[in-house]
């Protein structure tokens, strides 16, 4: 059975992972969202008591479901729905990844896979693990349905009833199709039957199963059996008592006189016979069962796990924003040619400096290109990170924090950001930005999206703008959507005067010199304002000389 939450049809993927995975997640700082995600909140009420470790599951599964972007718009709807219903119904998903971390860490326990334990069990060993593990699918099954079936507590409908998203109703749709009470009945009837195989008794009091079957045969020449048909198979509790004691010897008697019956434990053949007879019939019950539950539930609980992590992850992230008063919406898919918001915020600033993040609004109605220039330390690269988070976040079904968002879903996302050198490059730093765009435009593709910060910045302002103005020009030939951050300033004039096409903004600066982190559009200056700057650390450095 697929579980079916993260896409409609399959559990699988149908879109690739970005190629430039590595180079998003680092330049645009996903790292720490990722992160902040696996934490949950310790709440009372409205107040926040602290925050619970880091979960490593949710956040390799949050990493790697961000990482692959969805197709279409039906398919964002679609994620964005099962989300919806999981900030009214938290309990619910939360109760889903618990139980299936649960069962498949006690299925592992069982000899689950093909790890040494299981490879070096004996058979019947191997059959009692079996019978456990199908007794926990039983039991792990029954307490998803009965999560659907409990009732909600404002409308007093079952859950299953007020649930809103297609992927949740189909999926109790489906379990209650493959898994219903009569079928799942006759599988845990069929497992008290044959549990005398696997009750171990400790003593102390307790209870100890005894098998009872019962077999219908024919009487061939020589005392054969022929026609052999199994009739019963049962267990009878009983109350244990330890080997050798006197209530043993007395029950051991009881039941010596039940007629037409012998004692098999005092003859090792007739004892080893009784066992392979006891396997056979246990195998072959709990075969029956097995052919029931494992097509259809053999990777469920993976899959569960695995879904509900990221949706779980989805709430913790979302709680983690709001804590830093970054309200979310739910982004608008339409065509590729579109980008548009209000009160855009940079999220992973606000996570890691505890900051209050100025928002950012733009319109890009059948544009390709945007250009944003303007003054030094004005929030141009955070203005661009911030677009860059909400695209990717987007196009993985999540809210975005912002009060609008509107764009088109790009398959492939590439990101050329400004490196400072380290020891890790074995050339100079144009040369190193220069290999990472050439891959860059290795990889391209219909549908690409491509976002520079300060690319080429390296070299001189003459050289930097030709190498820009060249690349940038065969990017837009090739249909490639291109956000931009640029200190080229004649770069972005010689654009500004032949690209009446393009979007140009600029980060607003006071004329007392304030920087307000607010992107207007502008034409491009031929300053960065670089002054003001210096002026202000001079002032600093004067202003400490004379308070010492």
């Amino acid at each position: 059975m697929n579980v079916c939450l993260l896409y409609r049809d399959s559990d699988v993927p149908g879109n690739r992972p970005y190629e430039d995975a590595e180079n998003i997640i680092r330049d645009l700082g996903l790292k720490a969202l990722i992160r902040e995600s696996s934490k949950r909140l310790k709440t009372d009420g409205h107040k926040i008591l602290g925050v619970e470790e880091e979960d490593p599951f949710i956040a390799e599964t949050m990493r790697r479901v961000m990482m692959i972007p969805l197709s279409s718009r039906e398919e964002a709807e679609y994620r964005q729905a099962v989300l919806k219903d999981c900030v009214r119904h938290e309990d619910l998903i939360r109760a889903l990844y618990r139980v299936s971390r649960v069962t498949l860490e006690e299925w592992n326990k069982l000899g689950r896979g093909t790890h040494e334990k299981a490879q070096q069990a004996s058979p019947a060993a191997k059959l009692g693990e079996s019978i456990r593990a199908l007794r926990l699918l039983c039991d792990s099954l029954r307490e998803i349905r009965e999560l659907f079936e409990a009732e909600d507590a404002e409308s007093g409908k079952p859950l299953y009833e007020v649930l809103d998203s297609e992927g949740f109703r189909s999926f109790f749709r489906r379990l209650r199709a493959v898994f219903p009470e009569e079928r799942e009945r006759e599988a845990r009837q069929a497992l008290e039957d044959i549990s005398f195989y696997t009750d171990d008794a400790d003593g102390g009091g307790n209870r100890t199963s005894k098998a009872r079957i019962v077999m219908e045969c024919g009487l061939e020449d020589g005392l054969k059996f022929s026609s052999l048909k199994l009739t019963e198979v049962s267990s009878e509790s009983l109350r244990f008592f330890r080997p050798g004691t006197a209530m043993k010897k007395l029950q051991d008697f009881k039941y010596s006189w039940i007629p037409d019956s012998f004692p098999v434990d005092k003859d090792p053949r007739l004892s080893e016979q009784a066992k392979q007879l006891e396997f056979g019939v246990v195998s072959c019950v709990a075969g029956r069962v097995k052919d029931f539950l494992m097509p259809e539930f053999r990777t469920f609980f993976d899959q569960m796990k695995t879904q509900a992590a990221f949706y779980v992850g989805a709430l913790q992230m979302k709680a983690q924003l709001k804590r830093f008063d970054m309200d979310v919406c739910y982004p608008e898919i339409t065509d590729r040619r579109t980008l548009s918001f209000r009160d855009l915020k940079e999220c992973v600033m606000g996570l890691c400096q505890r900051v209050h993040v100025i928002g950012n609004t733009c319109d890009m109605e059948n544009k390709d290109l945007l250009i944003v220039t303007g003054a030094n330390q004005g929030g141009k690269s955070t203005f661009l990170r911030s677009i860059g988070i909400a695209q990717v976040m987007a196009q993985c079904g999540l809210p975005v924090t912002a009060a609008s968002f509107r764009s088109g879903l790009f398959p492939r996302i590439f990101v050329h950001f400004t490196r400072r050198e380290d020891s890790s490059m074995n050339s100079g730093r144009l040369d190193e930005e220069l290999g990472r765009m050439d891959r860059i435009v290795d990889l391209i593709g219909d549908g690409s999206l491509v976002l520079l910060n300060e690319s080429f910045a390296t070299t001189t302002e003459k050289e930097g703008s030709l190498i820009a103005w060249d690349i940038v020009r065969a990017l837009g030939e090739a249909g490639v959507k291109i956000l931009m951050v640029t200190h080229l300033l004649s770069f972005a004039k010689r654009m500004y005067d032949e690209r009446k096409d393009a979007v140009f903004l600029s980060a607003e600066r006071t004329a007392e010199g304030i920087r307000t982190f607010r992107m207007i559009p502008h034409p491009p200056e031929m300053t960065s304002f670089g002054l003001d700057l210096y002026e202000e650390i001079v002032e600093k450095h004067l202003s400490q000389s004379k308070n010492a």
